[in-house]
């Protein structure tokens, strides 16, 4: 009967510091205080140029220099500007580090009602 009760509260105390930890280490996370584990990395692109076969130029002297403007270099530095590059691995890193975070607080909440259903026996 004495250790029913003592591992009901050793299970109780267990799964409230889970979630105590949990809640923590998120708010330590989302107030920038630490970063979240790096889980998505973007490796570095090259950007290499395509090689010329000789008719842009034919087709620049038609237009009038016009052809000349990379629309993929303009487009993608208009992006950049609104969207940096390493936005979207740091999103994912949060959203990940916000699933784990929830898996671990419904854990510990799992742990403190068996802790507590120990208890009440």
């Amino acid at each position: 009967m004495k250790l029913t009760k003592a591992l009901g509260l050793l299970l109780l105390l267990l799964g409230l510091a889970l979630i105590f930890y949990g809640i923590f280490s998120s708010y330590q996370v989302f107030t920038n205080a630490t970063q979240p584990p790096t889980i998505f990395v973007v490796s570095p692109t090259s950007t290499q140029k395509p090689a010329s076969n000789g008719s842009e130029a034919g087709i620049s002297g038609l237009l009038g220099g016009l052809v000349g403007i990379d629309v993929g270099k303009v487009m993608g530095g208009e992006i950049q500007k609104i969207l940096p590059a390493d936005y979207l691995p740091k999103l994912l890193n949060l959203l990940s580090w916000s699933v784990f975070t929830s898996l671990l607080i419904f854990a510990g909440s799992q742990v403190a009602g068996l802790g507590i259903k120990l208890l009440k026996d």
